[in-house]
């Protein structure tokens, strides 16, 4: 094997480039090392773009393998890695979000990254990716703008300071309490993928700033390591636009895309290019070329009159003021009597439903995978039907968008969603884009918060979300216009989608993507105090329509009850092979979790969790003397009578001890059934015995037996 190996210290760990013959096929690759992690990461492009479906085709993937931790998963029946993780799909939209825009999209072959994971030691994979994406592409012969570096800044939430490139271990709760990913290049922003628990603005500038000197440190590393051993790049010049098309477009629909800007709608514009499609496929009906760049200049120019009008005559594609939020809306329940809690959020035309469901801790989701394993009672799914958009389309499946976007509204909202102990729900949100017109991401948190305050769930504050749009002068960057709830083309034609989410009280949680070549930091603090103004007009709305979660949870939802067990009572409990709680949960129908610390959660409706948690309870009663019962007689000895006191437990009251005066049979004065009073007089806890008395608890209760009438 022919290796060279580069090395570099940031964060107080060593980052080590190893590149060799080990993938000689693809057009890059390299293998990066981090406290014993280990990515392989490959950059290879297509021979030809003869298959381009009329955009540019990037794939990123992100392989996490079992054995990296060494594992054996999977199935009874197959041990091969499935279907991608919900943290692989995350960590390959984000090395995906962090590459893009640096790519010519004018290219057509298809390029594809892929990121495999060896091994998972100290340091954080998922970032070790993006670094190595970089090296592999910008050591190849791609053509592309990186190399770009991304670094880790983050505080634990029990203990620590911020600091770069922490790992705390996922355990299926997040560890963090400040969770920031952050790619960068130059002086420049690329990608932001961060949680915070209510971190103020001035916090999060703080963390930003942290991080960009070991971007900086990276971002020069692997330049000097691609001026080494890079590869030249290929020759892929953009196409030259035919003047005839510009005459064209100029004669046909230009002058309607100047007419409707300013009061515009995504119909519109829509409905504008679907008239310039037509146009172009009538002139150009046997030449594919001019028809794939004339749908290119529509956005070309559609880009261009966003840009010159925001820039030069102050001027938003619908007409708004730049700091304005569009007309917001905010439902709190009413939907069903069934559901456990809703909220219908509007912001302009996107609109949002979004529907919580409270179930107890056993339908908590299990996760087994490479890096993480336990459990996880809080989540947030996001659907985007097609009809959303006005389309038709695949319905189904597993779609990296929805997946990105739910998870995003799901940091948003962990930072107020109570603790387990104080309420030991289960908590599943869904938010379902009924219809799109800009962020129904940031929409599904609005009315995500406003189902769970809705059903009752004690969060700490609401949370609201909104997206910050960028029009900069690539030219001259220092004239730039920050945008406030962004729609329709500043959307698709905008330079920058910066969602912002949190509460009064600050920041939880920041995504980033951009279409330029990097956005400066002081932009985004900028654009962070902009969108916190937003933020706070929009809990207003949600604030005047459901000011506080509801006093008691829905009536459809399960209750729940604790308590708590000692360790060695809970085999007990659960009895050999499952077979009491198995019985317990028969009898009453309710569900019982016990976790290793004995804490008992027991989940029902209709008076089912109430009475299993009196069994459970009587099971594990320890019990003293001086107590007083009502049991039941169920044996009768020749030395006394069994009396039941519990669910599982009974005592032996010695005939002396049934009445205050003698007994000679005890057949005399007890019977099977007998419901008797009862006080512990003596415990044997080794034994597990109980002594009774019922002449202590009611010295009158058993009456002395009659004598025989004496026959005259």
């Amino acid at each position: 094997m022919h290796s060279k190996e580069y090395m570099l210290e940031v964060g107080g760990k060593t980052m080590t480039a190893v590149f060799s013959d080990l993938a000689e096929q693809a057009n890059g690759s390299v293998i990066l090392k981090c406290e014993d992690t280990i990515v392989m990461a490959t950059a290879c492009i297509s021979k030809d773009g003869k298959d381009n479906r009329g955009f540019f085709n990037l794939t990123v993937e992100y392989m996490e393998k079992f054995y990296a931790a060494g594992l054996i998963l999977g199935g009874q029946y197959n041990k091969r890695e499935g279907r991608p993780s919900d943290e692989a799909i995350l960590s390959a939209r984000i090395i995906d979000r962090t590459i893009r825009p640096l790519f010519a999209h004018h290219i057509k072959n298809a390029v594809q990254v892929v990121a495999t994971v060896l091994s998972v030691g100290r340091a954080d994979p998922g970032v070790l990716a993006v670094n190595a994406a970089s090296l592999a592409i910008a050591t190849s012969d791609i053509p592309w703008a990186g190399p770009v570096a991304a670094v880790h800044v983050g505080k634990g939430k029990e203990a620590g300071e911020m600091s770069v490139d922490p790992y705390i271990p996922n355990t299926g709760e997040t560890n963090y309490e400040l969770d920031l990913t952050v790619c960068g290049r130059g002086d420049n922003v690329v990608m932001i993928e961060a949680m915070a628990f209510e971190y103020d603005e001035a916090k999060m500038s703080s963390a930003l700033d942290m991080a960009m000197p070991a971007i900086a440190a990276i971002e020069e590393w692997q330049k000097k390591i691609v001026a080494e051993i890079g590869k030249p790049k290929k020759d892929m010049p953009a196409p030259v636009m035919p003047e005839e098309i510009k005459t064209l477009f100029a004669e046909t629909v230009g002058t309607k895309l100047h007419t409707i800007f300013g009061h515009e709608s995504k119909q519109q514009i829509f409905a504008l290019e679907d008239e310039w499609k037509v146009i172009s496929k009538e002139k150009y009906a046997d030449n594919e070329e001019y028809i794939n760049l004339a749908g290119d200049y529509f956005h070309e120019k559609v880009d261009e009159i966003v840009h010159e009008k925001a820039l030069s005559e102050g001027m938003r594609a619908d007409g708004r003021a730049f700091d304005q939020v569009r007309t917001i809306y905010a439902k709190a329940g009413g939907f069903s009597p069934i559901l456990h809690g809703t909220g219908i959020f509007y912001r302009g035309e996107t609109h949002v439903l979004s529907v919580l469901t409270l179930a107890g801790p056993e339908d908590a989701t299990q996760i087994d995978g490479m890096e993480i394993r336990g459990t996880k009672r809080f989540t947030h799914h996001y659907n985007f039907p097609p009809y959303s958009a006005g389309e038709t389309g695949r319905i189904g499946g597993l779609n990296r968008r929805e997946m990105g976007h739910g998870m995003l509204a799901e940091k948003a909202l962990v930072p107020v969603i109570p603790d387990k102990m104080s309420f030991p729900y289960t908590i599943r949100l869904v938010s379902e884009s009924m219809a799109s017109n800009g962020s129904t991401s940031q929409a599904s948190i609005c009315g995500s918060s406003i189902a769970l305050m809705d059903g009752g769930v004690p969060i700490k504050r609401p949370v609201a979300g909104i997206a910050m749009g960028l029009i900069l002068d690539v030219k001259n960057p220092a004239n730039y216009k920050i945008l406030t709830d962004i729609q329709g083309p500043e959307d698709h034609h905008g330079d920058m989608d910066f969602k912002v989410a949190g509460t009064r009280e600050g920041v939880t949680a920041i995504q980033l993507d951009i279409k330029v070549d990097g956005v400066p930091v002081a932009v985004l603090k900028e654009a962070m105090v902009q969108a916190k103004a937003a933020r706070l007009t929009i809990l207003d709305v949600i604030e005047k329509e459901i000011p506080a979660p509801r006093a008691d949870i829905s009536v459809n939802a399960p209750k729940i009850l604790v308590t708590k067990i000692k360790p060695e009572q809970i085999g007990g409990v659960i009895g050999s092979g499952g077979k009491t709680i198995k019985a317990i949960r028969e009898e009453t129908g309710a569900e019982i979790t016990i976790e290793d610390d004995g804490t008992v959660y027991v989940t029902g409706k209709n008076g089912s969790a109430e009475k299993a948690l009196d069994i459970v309870l009587e099971m594990t009663h320890e019990y003293q003397i001086g107590e007083r019962f009502e049991g039941t007689v169920v044996k009768l000895l020749e030395i006394g009578a069994i009396v039941s006191i519990g669910h599982s437990a009974d005592g032996l009251v010695h005939i002396s001890e049934i009445a205050p005066f003698r007994v000679s049979r005890v057949t005399d004065v007890l019977h099977e059934g007998m419901k008797v009073p009862v006080k512990v007089v003596a415990v044997d806890a080794e034994r597990g015995r109980i002594s009774l008395s019922i002449k202590e608890a009611d010295k009158n209760f058993i009456k002395p037996p009659q004598a025989p009438a004496v026959q005259a």
